[in-house]
């Protein structure tokens, strides 16, 4: 696996990981990345990813992806799907109030899928399921270091849907980006402590 950093002006370094003994190599000899390599050599990509980025402050840090959000007119019944038709694990319904929506997570080996319904009248999944009766795929959720460096970061390129985060499904700070500033894809950004 090979991480490449980019700066505005170019590439900044290249590291390689491999389960080779020399399993960290800093393509750029430059003295300066010293840090990054002993950093690379006891953790994994994502923390390295998050330690650049601090050091570069000009990107939201993303690590991985956290979930796929599907939204969908019965989540009870979706869940059966998922569980009948494709043998996944699901959680049980949790309603969030404060964000209008009852969910469901699918449990996949690399990530999560969350099914939404809509709870209450000003949901925003609501809206959605008007337009696409059926369901459909609502948001993608990014995982980042620092959810309020992050905001900074971004805040000039994109729009908020908030000023601050919220606490979100997995009680992590959480905050979206606009879909018409994301390449249609409404963006959710989520804060999750690396070890």
């Amino acid at each position: 696996l090979v991480l490449i950093v980019t700066t505005h002006s170019g590439p900044l370094h290249s590291i390689k990981n491999s389960s080779s003994r020399n399993n960290t190599q800093v393509l750029n000899k430059n003295p300066a990345n010293c840090e990054l390599s002993r950093m690379a050599a006891r953790s994994s990509v994502s923390r390295l990813a998050c330690a650049v980025s601090r050091r570069m402050q000009s990107t939201a840090a993303v690590t991985r992806l956290n979930h796929l959000a599907i939204a969908v007119p019965d989540v009870r019944a979706a869940a059966a799907q998922y569980q009948a038709v494709l043998g996944a694990r699901v959680s049980e319904p949790q309603a969030l109030p404060e964000h209008g929506v009852t969910v469901v997570f699918v449990q996949l080996e690399n990530t999560k899928l969350e099914l939404l319904e809509p709870l209450g009248e000003a949901s925003p999944v609501a809206k959605f399921l008007e337009k696409n009766p059926a369901g459909g795929m609502h948001h993608m959720c990014l995982e980042v270091c620092n959810v309020k460096a992050s905001m900074a970061a971004v805040s000039e390129r994109v729009r908020l849907l908030s000023s601050e985060p919220k606490i979100g499904a997995h009680g992590n700070p959480v905050v979206f980006m606009h879909p018409k500033d994301m390449v249609g894809v409404l963006t959710e950004l989520e804060e999750v402590p690396r070890s």
